[in-house]
């Protein structure tokens, strides 16, 4: 007679993301599920915090011996504009509940609620992975995300790129830009002049720059920022992060001449040399919002779009947050930082940043 199956208690707990131990096994974990991403890592929640002086906290769900069987990155945002909320996972583009079962994801999101409703946030916001549960909305008609993988060398890559775009890509090759890579003191520099300015220029307010430097000094190796010089000035520049063989071109952007010159169009295929050079196989161009001029180019270079679906829970009388800088009540707005100068926005924006997420 066979004896009987004993079912083994599922406790959910928060991590201590300071625990040396406890970082290297939700490490293990991210790593080995197979829809984890760098968003998952202990290493971006922390950068995150530190960077903003946001809140990290980490739900990690256990069964008895089995160990880990789920975990939910959360970041507590205060906006003095947006109001409190608590994200999965904050600044990232991906996240949301890893698990082994339906009955974790559930376990999971309601733990989650419950820490919202402890910590004072009257929403929580879920970026990917299985739906938390029927109290949650579904949102997958306002972000696209864009990837593939890599092709073998520069002369296929050129060609996976459709025709107009690679006439673009081919004439940014002639141009006399230099390419540098690294994580030294001058590129990061570098690298937060051009997206400050390309950010301003776009009407949106700037991250913190101890959010980039944060990122890098937390991934390693496994983080760099690529910068187009033109004449030793600075004129383009993309911070990347690198996971399981996928480059994630993250924060990038160009001076007003880098469309002039095409540097956006050669820092990217640089990245694809470069990331191919490392090992990659794949590019993940992020996420764009449908119907953004950021959404067209990524699809320009031949990325179809595929929704992403995120979800959100808002309390009774409480309503979603919006900080989409899209939505029109917000024209003036974009407008009117379009015209600061960089100087002042560059001052300004992070303290507005530091609570989007």
């Amino acid at each position: 007679m066979n004896a009987p199956v004993i079912a083994r208690a599922l406790t959910v707990r928060l991590a201590d993301l300071n625990d040396p131990i406890d970082r290297a096994r939700i490490g293990a974990y991210v790593h080995e599920h197979r829809d984890g991403t760098p968003f998952h890592l202990p290493a971006w929640c922390t950068a995150v915090a530190a960077g903003c002086g946001q809140r990290a906290h980490y739900l990690v769900a256990e069964r008895d011996i089995a160990g880990i069987v789920g975990l939910m990155p959360l970041t507590e945002l205060h906006s003095p504009l947006f109001g409190r909320v608590l994200a999965s996972s904050g600044f990232g583009v991906g996240g949301g509940i890893l698990a082994d079962k339906p009955e974790v994801v559930r376990a999971l999101a309601d733990e989650c609620w419950k820490l919202a409703e402890r910590l004072s946030c009257p929403s929580v916001e879920v970026r990917g992975g299985p739906q938390p549960g029927p109290q949650w909305s579904v949102d997958d008609t306002h972000y696209l995300g864009f990837a593939r993988d890599l092709a073998e060398d520069d002369e296929a890559e050129l060609l996976a790129i459709p025709r107009k775009q690679r006439a673009e890509v081919r004439k940014s090759l002639d141009c006399p830009l230099a390419i540098s890579v690294g994580q030294d003191a001058s590129d990061v520099a570098a690298h937060y002049a051009v997206y400050a300015e390309s950010v301003r220029n776009l009407g949106t307010p700037v991250f913190p720059r101890a959010l980039f430097g944060a990122v890098l000094h937390a991934f390693g190796n496994a983080a760099d920022v690529l910068i187009v010089r033109c004449d030793n000035e600075p004129v383009a520049g993309v911070l990347s992060l690198y996971w399981r063989g996928t480059v994630y071109p993250y924060w990038g952007g160009g001076t007003t001449q880098a469309r002039r010159l095409r540097a956006n169009d050669r820092m990217y295929f640089e990245l694809m040399r470069h990331a191919r050079a490392r090992g990659c196989t794949r590019f993940d161009f992020g996420r764009s919002k449908v119907g953004t001029g950021a959404a067209a180019f990524k699809k320009n270079w031949g990325f179809e779009p595929q929704p992403l679906t995120y979800y959100d829970r808002v309390a009774d009388g409480a309503s979603i947050r919006d900080a989409n800088p899209l939505n029109p009540k917000y024209r003036l707005q974009v407008a009117l930082w379009q015209k600061l100068p960089l100087a002042i926005a560059n001052q300004v924006g992070p303290l507005i940043a530091r609570g989007l997420g």
